[in-house]
């Protein structure tokens, strides 16, 4: 019998094209259940729009599609059921889009904490790192950097298991005996 972890709550780190998406969709798929992926992307452009669609064909019917640009707390939410697998791609864009939105986002941070804290399903959540890099020229680039940074930091803290992706190979960062 497969190990679903419901209730458990994963967060896949790395930076872009690590393998992160592919890898959370891989444990979510090996839970199975009610497969949920909530998308925080927005189709602003081409690249953007030719890029989710990509990721939509990845997965199969087995997934429902939420959109949550903003309210990742609400979508959670009502996603979230003991059998729910809960697949969220990705808070870093999410991050993008309180701070161009000019959201809160201290508390759209509190919500979402708040609601994790509470889910009952498997939650995996996928994030970039963007602090490795030089200090960003300007103060939007450094203000998101320090967003996200703290989003991530966050998460990672209430996260049962934190995987940090490089180069396709997934290492645990941490683990909490939770199953």
């Amino acid at each position: 019998m497969t190990d679903t972890g419901r209730g458990r709550k994963t967060l896949v780190v790395g930076g872009a094209r690590s393998g992160k998406s592919r890898h959370a969709q891989s444990l979510a798929e090996r839970a199975g259940g009610d497969m949920v992926f909530i998308a925080t992307a927005q189709a602003f452009d081409g690249e953007m729009r030719d890029r989710i669609a990509r990721h939509r064909a990845d997965r199969d019917q087995r997934w429902r599609t939420v959109e949550a640009p903003v309210d990742l707390a609400r979508a959670i939410a009502a996603a979230d059921a003991p059998d729910a697998t809960i697949f969220v791609d990705c808070l870093t864009l999410w991050a993008s889009n309180l701070l161009l939105g000019e959201h809160d986002v201290d508390r759209h941070l509190r919500e979402v904490e708040q609601t994790l804290a509470g889910a009952r399903g498997r939650v995996l959540l996928v994030t970039n790192e963007v602090g490795w890099g030089i200090v960003p020229d300007n103060a939007l680039a450094r203000r998101f950097r320090d967003i996200a940074g703290r989003i991530n930091q966050a998460i990672a803290a209430r996260a049962d298991e934190v995987i940090l992706m490089v180069a396709g190979i997934a290492t645990t960062i941490k683990e909490s005996a939770r199953d």
